[in-house]
């Protein structure tokens, strides 16, 4: 086990208050808070070497391409990916988000050019769930406006989790299925998908198979080759790391055969007024201008922190908050959105409470000083799967303790009460 008081003192903003009670950070789904190791990460990159990457030939140019590049290795580590040799895995994104965006528009450009196996045809599928963020479904659901295919869902539980029988699963996506995209662990129940049985099905059709992992990468051990899904996105900012800097990863063969979608410096070999170009292999190829560089420098530093503490151990700690925070379900007049049991979840718990707005719930928990996340968390389709526009959510971080989930409990049995007097 871990010492998760040596771990809070990592965090500066842990040690403040807000409305005279101690901060209890219950919204790491949203954005985790960041130790000071990658606070100072970034820091120091502008402070010493800061230059431009893979360009220039001076000593500041060449020390900044080693950090930038260190920063895709430690990523690439954290989630199993291959690097070096040719072989790189991991590609640069400004988030999770602009990485499934890059990966529509660039099947959408292969729908164009004929390139398989990305290329859409009218009448071909695109399968999603209905847990899925909006980042997911919009990408998705306007790649298929735009090329003719049909976009359809794997339907959810009582429960809320994504349904994975056999026999479900080959009723959706078939033999005009292209493309099955879907979340890892859903932001809003907190479950755990059954990632092996989608990629059985999907790899029975021959579709391409992509996940998003911003709630995985955080919470649990990843390995993207031993899930066998063909492209992944997750967003450092979950995982302890900066805000404006995420990672598509992608299979080598497939990150080949996939064409460029943003275009530029950087991503170019040779370039000519009067034939088209030579781009670049992989990653670069879909590096096109700019990089967040020192946002890249402190998300591999953030991804170290991660293994030094040791993805198992933080799963772990979670697990053993769990149950806690389930808890929420034995107040009066509250009703969580998700599985009750801590089998094959993590810590996010969705709840609503009878009768109360899910802003006004936000703003008496936050005056005991305890931040959570309300609305419909980009997920509206899943909420309404439950019956409700919004909920309350609370999610986990490595530095969140019982004490704090018992500060919880305790403002949210006195909401009902509060606002029905």
């Amino acid at each position: 086990m871990v010492d998760i008081e040596k771990i809070r003192a990592e965090f500066p903003i842990l040690d403040q208050e807000i409305h005279g009670y101690p901060l209890a950070y219950l919204d790491s789904g949203a954005t985790a808070q960041k130790p000071q190791t990658v606070i100072d990460a970034e820091s120091q990159f502008y402070s010493t070497i800061n230059a431009g990457v893979h360009r220039g030939a001076h000593e500041l140019a060449a020390l900044s391409t080693e950090a930038y590049e260190q920063g895709r290795y430690s990523v690439a580590q954290l989630v199993g990916a291959h690097y070096g040799d040719g072989d790189d895995e991991i590609v640069v994104t400004g988030g999770a988000t602009a990485g499934l965006n890059m990966l529509a528009n660039a099947f959408d450009h292969a729908s164009f050019d004929g390139i398989e196996p990305f290329a859409l045809h009218r009448g071909d599928e695109v399968v999603v769930s209905r847990a899925e963020h909006h980042s997911v479904l919009l990408s998705f659901q306007e790649l298929c406006r735009r090329t003719g295919a049909v976009l359809k869902a794997l339907d959810l539980d009582d429960q809320g989790r994504i349904i994975s029988d056999k026999a479900y699963l080959e009723s959706v996506i078939t033999h005009r299925t292209k493309i099955v995209a879907f979340t890892h662990v859903s932001n809003v129940t907190g479950a755990i998908t059954n990632v092996p049985a989608i990629v059985t099905r999907a790899r029975e059709v021959g579709a391409v198979v992509v996940l998003d992992a911003c709630q995985s990468v955080p919470h649990l051990a990843v390995n993207f080759h031993d899930l066998d899904v063909d492209f992944a996105v997750f967003s450092a900012h979950k995982m302890y790391g900066p805000t404006g800097v995420g990672f598509m990863y992608g299979k080598r063969d497939m990150l080949e055969k996939l064409p460029p979608m943003n275009f530029g410096g950087s991503m170019v070999e040779l370039a000519w007024m009067d034939k088209p170009a030579q781009y670049m292999a992989p990653p670069a190829k879909f590096e096109a201008g700019t990089q967040p560089v020192a946002q890249v420098v402190a998300a591999g530093v953030a991804a170290q922190w991660m293994m030094n503490i040791g993805l198992d151990n933080i799963e772990a700690h979670e697990q053993i908050l769990v149950p806690e925070l389930l808890k929420l379900a034995d107040i009066e007049h509250v009703k969580i959105l998700g599985p009750l049991s801590s089998q094959d979840r993590i810590g996010t718990v969705a709840f609503e409470i009878d009768d109360v707005h899910p802003h006004d719930v936000g703003q008496f928990i936050d005056s005991r000083g305890i931040a959570i996340r309300v609305g419909h968390h980009c997920a509206q389709p899943v909420h309404r799967h439950f019956g409700y526009y919004a909920s309350n959510r609370v999610s986990l971080g490595i530095y969140n303790t019982s004490e704090e989930i018992q500060r919880l409990c305790s403002a949210v049995a006195d909401v009902y009460g509060f606002f029905h007097r």
